[in-house]
């Protein structure tokens, strides 16, 4: 038996996971959080991992998964370097719970997450291992902050249309807002929209902040009949690139900096929408088009 077999015929045989328990008050499902951008060097990772400690510090049980494809920018960010990622939870090695770190102030991190998409071509057996143990990730936290790649390819395409709520991420420069439409208007085709939010990152004032956040939300109502939500925006601020070169989350390096509020109040923000808007639930198997329905119906 070669190795990639013995690998799988060991994954396959192990046992099948324990009913999934929710914790007392949680809701039954994560509500799930894509952040995205049309390009790179936008901050869209910075913004996912400190937006996900401002979640969890107002109490939230929360997860990112680092779906970024190669070097994981949520590592670099924590100051850590994890070699276990989820390509060894697909290969057999590791089970979620091994690959699965705590980070900064209690935020669980998973590695090397854009590999799921992937997993689609794995036998359906290996898929319905997989979905066992991330649908128990699924209920045992309150959110899923998803940190996708830029652009539009396949794999980000597919976290974006699964998630619940789409943050597409900006930057005040002309090809950063444009890159953003084009992001948007490419999940136009997309049989199911997620809620679409545009935040400004680096803005130099509000003013500027608020032109483009009305300048796209009224190109996408005009060209594409949806409606893309002012999210907010995040202040160009000095304390982000120290806390950076520091590679500490800027809401814990200066918790009271213009770019720690604002990050606050989009979190905020986030918490609104998922009281008004209903999860779509399942989105480990919204990821695989051919989902593994008997895993999906035991959850």
């Amino acid at each position: 038996m070669n190795d990639q077999a013995r690998v799988l015929r060991g994954l396959v045989d192990q046992q099948e996971s324990d009913a999934i328990v929710v914790p007392h008050g949680r809701s039954l499902r994560a509500r799930t959080i894509a952040i995205t951008s049309g390009k790179g060097g936008v901050g869209k990772s910075n913004l996912a991992l400190n937006m996900a400690i401002a979640l969890r510090q107002s109490g939230a049980e929360v997860c990112v998964l680092d779906a970024n494809l190669g070097l994981g920018n949520i590592d670099v960010l924590c100051h850590e370097n994890s070699y276990w990622n989820l390509s060894h939870m697909v290969s057999g090695v590791r089970t979620l719970a091994e690959i699965c770190r705590t980070g900064p102030a209690g935020v669980r991190v998973i590695p090397g997450a854009g590999g799921l998409v992937d997993v689609a071509d794995c036998p359906e057996r290996v898929q319905k291992k997989m979905l066992s143990q991330l649908v128990e990730l699924e209920h045992s936290h309150d959110y899923l902050i998803i940190d996708t790649g830029s652009g539009i390819d396949r794999r980000v395409r597919r976290f974006l249309e699964s998630a619940d709520v789409v943050l597409v991420i900006t930057t005040p420069e002309p090809t950063s807002i444009a890159d953003s439409y084009a992001t948007i208007k490419a999940l136009m085709s997309s049989p199911e929209i997620p809620v679409l939010e545009a935040v400004v990152n680096q803005a130099r004032s509000r003013e500027e902040a608020t032109r483009i956040l009305e300048r796209i939300g009224e190109t996408s109502r005009l060209f594409l009949q949806t409606e893309v939500g002012a999210g907010g925006f995040v202040p160009y601020d000095t304390a982000v690139p120290e806390a950076v070169n520091l590679q500490t989350p800027f809401l814990l390096h200066a918790p009271r900096c213009p770019a720690s509020r604002a990050i606050e109040q989009l979190a905020r923000r986030i918490k609104n929408i998922s009281r008004v808007k209903q999860s779509r639930g399942d989105f480990f198997s919204r990821i695989w088009p051919s989902r593994p329905r008997e895993a999906a119906q035991a959850s």
